[in-house]
């Protein structure tokens, strides 16, 4: 189980302060996070670290994540928000 501080902090890394990544990340982190196995949490705290222009990017499917995991999430957290 996911402790509240770290829900917390990740709420706040999870406000990038541009919408287009707040209306992403901060419902996945509130919904999602804590369901997700050691792995993709990780992987999730590891996106957080990347420039903003880059998720920016890849977000809007502009470009690509070297790192296949960081894709992995990427899409991960796009195919809750898009219509299959």
């Amino acid at each position: 189980m996911v402790e509240d501080v770290e829900l917390n902090r990740l709420y706040w890394h999870s406000r990038r302060g541009m919408l287009e990544l707040d209306v992403l990340l901060v419902p996945f982190v509130k919904e999602v996070y804590q369901h997700l196995n050691d792995v993709d949490r990780e992987v999730y705290r590891k996106l957080l670290e990347c420039e903003d222009q880059d998720m920016f990017g890849w977000f809007m499917e502009r470009s690509e994540s070297q790192d296949p995991e960081l894709q992995r999430m990427v899409r991960m957290i796009l195919d809750r928000v898009q219509p299959k």
